[in-house]
């Protein structure tokens, strides 16, 4: 059993401010924590799910535990899982459970970020209370994929996606979205699906980042096809930024987009953050994240400067619920006790 007594906050340091000179490149500090792998969706190129009924759930001690080993840096805990269904008699329960690993790493002094498929209106008021943010690929709007990648994934239905977005801009909940690339979507369908990330946040102005994650085939699945062409990319992040509003950060994810010189490129056309940082990518675990150290390496040379950042990006602290508060404004002030080169 844990104990009721909230334990003592790992020490945290403080991360950037809220002006970002144009040659500042963000990344969060971050851990994933995985409550389950299985999922009720069979996306044809997934790496991450395993069936229902093959594994059990971590447990709030064993979050505790690796939680506690983190170095001091770490700022963002990432709740990333496999989807119960909506009709299923454990969603309840598997919901509790991600609310509780959430409260658990607040207890411990991380900011939650959670990333669990689609959620009702209910369940994302729920989430809201214990996360600082909150994410979901909008993936692709066409419907198209729904005959192919996504033919037993219902909750890939890129309506029920597109809602999703909205309830997290009727909550206010500062939130990540992003375009899956390489599934056999058009170049139009990626268009389409970026003006519809711009026309939801000009309603109610709540997306953070926008992530253009290209498909990237792993050794474990049944491969579908070479994936997006990398040297592709750049001219995708000009063609984005051209689209989406300037308060929009576009983020790529350096493990995926793994070429220093296309990763140069995506940055000079307009790409801003290269995300979590942490010591698994869940999703693509054939290709592991790279250190803060390492990108450094191939973008100082450059005259970018790689900062941590939090997973909350400060113009959206109002939205805050008030236990929130305190952990955040540590972050947020806390005299920073290490160079940025140490982190």
């Amino acid at each position: 059993m844990i104990s009721n007594q909230i334990p003592q906050p790992i020490p945290a340091r403080p991360i950037l401010s809220s002006t970002i000179p144009s040659r500042t490149i963000t990344y969060s500090p971050a851990y994933t924590l995985v409550p389950t792998y299985e999922c009720f969706n069979r996306c044809t190129y997934c790496n991450f799910r395993v069936d229902v009924g093959t594994q059990g759930w971590l447990s709030i001690a064993q979050a505790e535990a690796q939680l506690r080993s983190l170095p001091p840096s770490t700022c963002e805990v990432l709740i990333l899982s496999g989807e119960v269904h909506p009709n299923s008699p454990q969603r309840s329960a598997w919901l509790q459970h991600i609310h509780q690993l959430c409260q658990r790493a607040l207890d411990l002094g991380f900011l939650p970020h959670t990333n669990v498929g689609p959620l009702s209106h209910q369940e994302m008021q729920q989430l809201k209370a214990v996360n600082v943010s909150m994410g979901l690929m909008l993936e692709q709007m066409t419907p198209n994929l729904l005959q192919t990648v996504h033919r037993h994934a219902p909750s890939k239905d890129p309506e029920l996606r597109y809602q999703q977005l909205i309830q997290a801009g009727e909550l206010k909940i500062p939130f990540t979205t992003g375009i899956l690339l390489g599934l056999g979507e058009q170049v139009d369908d990626r268009i389409a699906s970026l003006e519809t990330i711009a026309q939801i946040h000009a309603q109610y102005g709540h997306i953070q980042e926008c992530i253009l994650q290209p498909y990237s085939p792993g050794t474990s699945e049944t491969r579908m096809g070479q994936g997006f062409p990398l040297e592709a990319l750049p001219e995708l992040v000009h063609t984005a930024r051209s689209i989406l509003p300037e308060d929009i950060t576009l983020q790529i994810p350096p493990n995926l987009v793994h070429q220093p010189e296309i990763l140069l490129a995506c940055l000079e056309a307009g790409a801003r953050d290269l995300g979590g940082l942490s010591p698994i990518d869940e999703v693509n675990p054939d290709y592991p994240h790279p250190t803060a150290a390492q990108l450094r390496a191939c973008l100082d040379p450059q005259g970018w400067q790689l900062v941590p950042r939090l997973p909350i990006y400060p113009q959206y602290d109002r939205w805050l619920v008030p236990p929130l508060d305190a952990p955040l404004n540590r972050w947020r002030s806390l005299i920073q006790s290490l160079p940025i080169g140490n982190f």
